[in-house]
């Protein structure tokens, strides 16, 4: 059992979300789900859900995790489901594009690899390299942090669509 449980009710989404990141989850399954349990998916289905795509899906360093946690988020907030108008899709896709206006004004890029200064966490001596510039604990932490933050802002303003 994880030692946040008792705790979690007095944290913002953020909070949980770092301490999520902080228990090795990655950074997508720690975006994602805070936001997965509000709609009433249980913590393991978030879990699991989100799995695939940390480390810029599955270590490819492709789209950062927390960006497609995030993006995850959004969908179960805001997206189309089957009795929702086509235009809810739209909507979201306005999200979707107000998010990584803002992640990449902010932090430069929604690419894993560049967020990690260029570094390749499949190479071993990049990934030691990695470790010895803390990169997971501060700048990944601050991604995750962020991206928590800015699904909270996009989901509670309107947006035009696209």
């Amino acid at each position: 059992m994880c030692k946040r449980v008792a705790n979690i009710h007095a944290m913002t989404k953020s909070e949980e979300a770092t301490q999520y990141f902080s228990e090795t989850f990655n950074c997508s399954q720690s975006v994602f789900t805070p936001f997965g349990k509000e709609k009433g998916l249980s913590e393991d289905t978030c879990l699991r859900l989100a799995t695939a795509f940390g480390g810029g899906m599955g270590r490819q360093q492709l789209t950062c995790g927390a960006v497609t946690g995030a993006l995850m988020a959004l969908g179960i907030l805001d997206g189309r489901g089957k009795n929702d108008d086509a235009s809810k899709k739209d909507e979201t896709y306005g999200k979707t594009l107000e998010f990584f206006n803002e992640f990449k004004r902010k932090h430069g890029s929604v690419n894993c690899r560049e967020l990690l200064q260029g570094l390749d966490m499949n190479n071993p001596e990049d990934q030691k390299e990695i470790e010895r510039l803390k990169l997971f604990k501060t700048s990944c932490v601050e991604y995750v942090k962020d991206a928590v933050e800015i699904v909270e802002r996009i989901h509670s303003r309107k947006l035009p669509a696209l």
